[in-house]
């Protein structure tokens, strides 16, 4: 009587003409979908969408906008205050506002009419440009500038630095109309056009970040070339057939189409960044493809027919494959709990390319093995020890000896040494950071030119990260400007206040209450005594009338939007470490506190900028690294303990795998890395991948069970020589394809995973030969008796060896 599976692997191979002709059609429609494929960051769904300071971002995008770009303008030798440099930064302004994507009503410097002096005259307050209509030319008009500098607090702060050698440029962009690609290109090229003996350009922002990230998409994009070659390359070496080659290169590659041809059909963009996580699904293909063929070669040395091979290999494998798929998938789509747009995104585009893993990594291979020439040098792969090569008995004698420290005395000091590293590898995975651990940005190197931009830009001005606290109008129509009421602009005064003179005050704070105090002072014939302003309606509305007349309110759009209905407390940071951005939130909650978040005509509402946004993401990783990685656990402990038919089996399956977690975790903590939503995806795939190799070696150690004498320590001995084998090598071959990456990539964050993915790799390996049969030996399961499980399902080949010849020996365990 056969199972399932087995009829189902009979009608494969039974039919390959027709399951080909499936195969062909469903590829041609994926790889059409090729042609829609298009990798692209969309800022906006990088942020969670239940998150109060997405929300006030997204109600209030002028304020604080973080796709802004920053340009500093630095004089080597010597200040600001001379016609080349005036006139760089004047040509530079201009320049800049050709940019394509930027918004023209947002680039502010010097050079811009934004940017205002002012003083009193016999008819009031005059507002005038900076610069006029001309850049100054002669040492008079060089003076004049200088002159009118002073008389603007707030272009000395903000706009030139303290030792007076540098100068700003800020542009903001349109994001319905942005390409980082093309809008870097445009500005990187201005600031390379710019650089000479005496000035040095330096960027920063957001868009400058992620227009590095698609610079270097080119380069990822041959590491990864690399990467498959030397897969190919050690699978050549190693398998030295056919078949051994051919049948993971075609399977990964077909998966590959449908998963890419599937997001171009629902033309879905894909976040750059998060292209490791395809090419980890690539890993996986290979790594059930190398099992299969493994278990392929076993049972082609007894039946000595590559059609009835592929048969069995399929019925044996299914179950097991299928699991072990099973796993990534849900780790895949799990990842999708978190609100954010991108990963949901990239949840749904990876989860499927998992599913896809099934038919084409249980039933496309079959059909490959079964097409393929049979290999020629079985005996050297799978035959008797003598036949084998001199690598491969050397192989087998490691994993031998890897196997006697899982059971006897040997077992019980291999007990305490995994309790012991498992118990500090515990402690120090929990002291892991959430958040950015450095100054600038983790993506990329220390010394790379953006984060010395950073560096720069920093160290000579209040900074480039601001958290805005904003001043909402309830009554958006409310004819009496809430701008300009007097309650506002106190309410403003007072929180600058307070988080000036707080424990750890920002750099610089900024509102619209102070151009108004400074319109005052010149209103009242120039006294510093007369900044502060009558907390009435009248003297309020008078001041703003005063600095507003003449300007046009896209002048104050930092600060107050354009209706004079909702305004804003801007304030700097050094920096952006996690520290940094604790301690500025703690103390902006506090002073909303203390002010009071409701008031008669508005809201004050804590709040946008980078700070905040950086925490909004922060809070996702918070919120769902443990529900993530739990809801993975109970998933997975279900699903194993089914197919095992015990819930022991599930444990046993997850104590490995849960121990190679806490081990990056605390690798990533000793490394500076602190995890953030990209590092959540790769350490919540890396719980499935791990399970991958358990699964298939726990399901060996049941079939061996029985073929050993119901011996555990023979069975584990046995498990680990063949399924063992399988496992080692593939976890060496992506050590030796992902190492590269580290010495290769100008791209730090590729260079950090490819560390990561390499000690996941390494630790799952040792943990998955190591750890997992020491339990099934401490524990002796009594679902190693059962002989009617869903995977660990043997195979009697004797009627095949009897008619064909083989002098394999009469039975071989079931799936690897």
């Amino acid at each position: 009587m056969y199972s399932l599976r087995q009829r189902l692997a009979m009608w494969i191979i039974g039919h390959q003409k027709t399951s080909w002709a499936v195969f062909i059609v469903i590829t041609a429609f994926f790889a059409v979908g090729l042609r829609n494929v298009e990798l692209k960051t969309i800022f906006s769904d990088l942020l969670p969408k239940d998150d109060p300071f997405v929300q006030v971002f997204k109600d209030h995008p002028n304020f604080g906008n973080p796709l802004t770009v920053t340009l500093m303008v630095k004089r080597k030798n010597g200040d600001i205050f001379n016609a080349e440099t005036l006139n760089k930064v004047w040509q530079m302004t201009r320049d800049i506002d050709l940019a394509p994507g930027v918004d023209h009503d947002q680039i502010l410097s010097i050079a811009t009419e934004k940017a205002r002096y002012a003083e009193a005259t016999p008819y009031g307050i005059d507002m005038r440009p900076l610069m006029g209509d001309s850049v100054p030319k002669t040492q008079e008009d060089i003076d004049a500038f200088r002159n009118n500098l002073d008389k603007s607090p707030n272009a000395r702060t903000f706009l030139v630095s303290q030792d007076q050698s540098s100068t700003l440029i800020n542009a903001t962009f349109i994001e319905s109309r942005l390409d980082y690609g093309e809008a870097f290109q445009y500005v990187q090229n201005l600031v390379n056009k710019n650089r000479d003996a005496d000035h040095d350009i330096y960027l920063a922002g957001q868009p400058a970040l992620t227009g590095w990230v698609y610079e270097y998409e080119s380069q990822m994009i041959g590491i990864f070339a690399v990467t498959l070659s030397l897969l190919v390359i050690a699978l050549t070496l190693y398998m030295r057939n056919v078949v051994g080659v051919v049948t993971p290169i075609v399977t990964s590659l077909v998966a590959a189409v449908w998963g890419f041809g599937f997001v171009g059909w629902l033309k879905s963009p894909i976040e750059p960044l998060l292209m490791i996580v395809p090419l980890l699904l690539v890993a996986r293909s290979f790594s059930h493809c190398v099992q299969f063929t493994e278990r392929y070669y076993e049972i082609y040395a007894h039946v000595r027919d590559k059609q009835k091979a592929a048969e069995i290999t399929m019925g044996v494998m299914m179950a097991p494959s299928v699991l072990g798929i099973f796993t990534d998938i849900v780790g895949i789509f799990l990842i999708a709990l978190a609100p954010i747009p991108a990963m949901e995104r990239f949840a749904l585009f990876c989860g499927f390319w998992a599913i896809w893993l099934i038919p084409t990594g249980v039933v496309l291979i079959s059909l490959l093995l079964a097409a393929l020439p049979a290999p020629k040098n079985i005996e050297k792969l799978v035959g008797a020890e003598a036949a084998q090569t001199p690598f491969n008995r050397g192989f087998k004698k490691l994993l031998e000896s890897i196997a006697n420290v899982t059971y006897g005395k040997r077992g019980k000091v291999t007990a305490v040494i995994v309790a012991v590293c498992g118990a500090a590898a515990i402690i120090t995975g929990l002291q892991i950071k959430i958040g950015n651990p450095v100054e600038g940005s983790n993506l990329l190197w220390d010394d790379s030119e953006y984060n010395e931009a950073v560096r720069q830009i920093n160290g000579n001005f209040p900074g480039v990260n601001t958290l805005e606290i904003v001043l909402e109008a309830k009554d958006q129509r409310n004819p009496d400007r809430v701008g300009r009421q007097a309650e506002t602009i106190m309410t403003m005064l007072q929180l600058q206040n307070i988080m000036e003179n707080g424990g750890e005050p920002p750099r610089a704070t900024l509102s619209f209450a102070d151009y108004l105090m400074e319109g005052n002072r010149l209103f009242s014939g120039g006294n510093p005594k007369w900044l502060p302003l009558d907390p009435t309606n009248e003297m309020v509305g008078a001041a703003s009338i005063a600095v507003m007349l003449g300007s046009s309110p896209k002048a104050f759009s930092h600060v107050i939007n354009f209706d004079i209905q909702n305004g804003t407390v801007s304030l700097w940071y050094k920096d952006n470490k996690q520290e940094t951005v604790d301690s500025a939130l703690a103390a902006a909650k506090k002073a909303v506190e203390t002010v009071g978040a409701d008031h008669d005509a508005f809201t004050v509402r804590l709040g946008t900028g980078t700070i905040a946004l950086q925490q909004a993401m922060n809070d996702v990783v918070e919120r769902y690294h443990w529900v993530i990685i739990g809801l993975l656990n109970f998933t997975i402990l279900l699903g194993c303990s089914y197919a095992y038919k015990s819930i022991v089996a599930g444990l046993i399956l997850l104590v490995p795998v849960n121990l190679s977690n806490f081990v990056l975790l605390s690798s990533m903590h000793l490394m500076g890395i602190g995890l953030d939503i990209n590092s959540l995806m790769v350490a919540s795939i890396g719980v499935g991948v791990g399970i991958d190799y358990g699964i298939y070696l726990l399901s060996r150690i049941c079939e061996e069970y029985h073929a050993q004498g119901r011996d555990i320590g023979r069975a584990n001995t046995a498990a680990l020589s063949t399924t063992g084998k399988a496992i080692m090598f593939t976890a060496s071959i992506m050590l030796l394809g992902i190492t590269p990456w580290y010495f290769l990539s100008d791209l730090k964050f590729l260079a950090d995973m490819g560390l990561l993915l390499d000690l996941l790799m390494l630790i799952n390996m040792v943990l998955a030969l190591v750890v997992l049969p020491l339990l099934v030996w401490l524990i002796n399961p009594r679902f190693l008796r059962r002989e009617d499980l869903l995977v660990g399902e043997g195979v009697d080949l004797s009627q095949y060896t009897a008619s064909h010849g083989a002098g394999h020996g009469n039975s071989l365990a079931g799936a690897t």
